[in-house]
């Protein structure tokens, strides 16, 4: 599924600072080497399916708008990080003004962009990823009315240039949780392979399956990727599914990166079932629901 993004760049000039860019005053990370990064990992990992373009690159130079009105100036920002803390609460953007500044519902409604993606500086007040349209639903944070037509639904990733590549990679796994959590909602116990994929040792102890974005077969705590512990899981079936008739095997934490979040993340996504058919109604390819949320009834 070939999908355009519009990419937001919002890396602030720094007066303050000489009128350098945040970015580069600080030492961050290369947002573009980042994006290109993440992409590739996305296509990997969904066995091709999942093929981002950045079709439009919009760069902001100055600190947007806060909920209450606010905005950072240069010395207010720097002055926060120098000494740890201290920054603008509440830390929510007004997110209908971002649209409208960005003109996203235009972009949308001319198909020049499938979804949008924002790549900033932290404590910019995001949500990792926030659900916009007609029939928008949870997607790791609440749904967003325009107040505007919009041709169909699209999700507005946010990401820090702070952090690196196991951490959008995070951030877009919240989002397939909350849109398969969507697709499964109605369907009984016995049906939904969605609870069941993200089925852990801690809370189904001897059945676990592949677990979630935050917990491994045998975490025992939100992040615990690097626990040396060794569980029974039926991860492999998964690799074949809808058949999920496998002996389970030992797993431990040498399976999925010893604790290295993107290494984890990887592994968790390359069991997300991907093939043809539908088992229950629901696609065989669960790509095709977290790629396009419009696809989701």
């Amino acid at each position: 599924m070939d999908r355009k993004v519009c990419l937001i760049l919002l890396d602030p000039v720094l007066p303050s600072e000489g009128g350098v860019h945040l970015r580069h005053r600080m030492g961050w990370n290369d947002p573009d080497t980042l994006i290109q990064d993440f992409i590739s990992d996305l296509s990997s990992v969904s066995y091709g399916f999942a093929n981002y373009t950045i079709a439009e690159k919009i760069e902001v130079d100055d600190f947007h708008l806060f909920e209450d009105g606010f905005v950072y100036s240069s010395e207010e920002y720097m002055r926060g990080w120098y000494r740890g803390g201290g920054f603008h609460n509440p830390d929510r953007v007004d997110f209908g003004r971002f649209i409208e500044d960005h003109h996203l519902v235009d972009r949308i409604n001319r198909g020049d962009a499938d979804e949008v993606w924002m790549i900033g500086f932290p404590f910019g007040g995001f949500y990792e990823s926030r659900m916009v349209g007609p029939g928008a639903f949870w997607c790791n944070s609440p749904p967003f009315d325009p107040g505007r037509e919009l041709s169909r639904r699209f999700v507005l990733m946010a990401f820090n240039y702070e952090r690196g590549v196991g951490e959008m990679l995070e951030s877009y796994g919240h989002r397939a949780e909350s849109i398969l959590g969507q697709v499964y909602r109605d369907l009984p116990a016995s049906q939904n392979m969605w609870e069941r994929f993200t089925r852990y040792d801690k809370t189904h102890p001897g059945r676990a399956e592949v677990g979630n974005i935050h917990f491994a077969p045998n975490s025992q705590r939100d992040y615990d990727w690097g626990n040396p512990r060794s569980v029974l899981s039926n991860h492999p079936a998964w690799y074949q599914y809808p058949n999920l008739v496998f002996d389970p095997v030992p797993a431990d934490c040498r399976e999925w990166g010893n604790g290295d979040i993107r290494l984890h993340h990887t592994w968790w996504y390359r069991h997300l079932p991907h093939f043809p058919g539908a088992t229950h109604l629901i696609s065989n390819n669960w790509w095709e629901y977290i790629v396009d949320p419009d696809r989701v009834g």
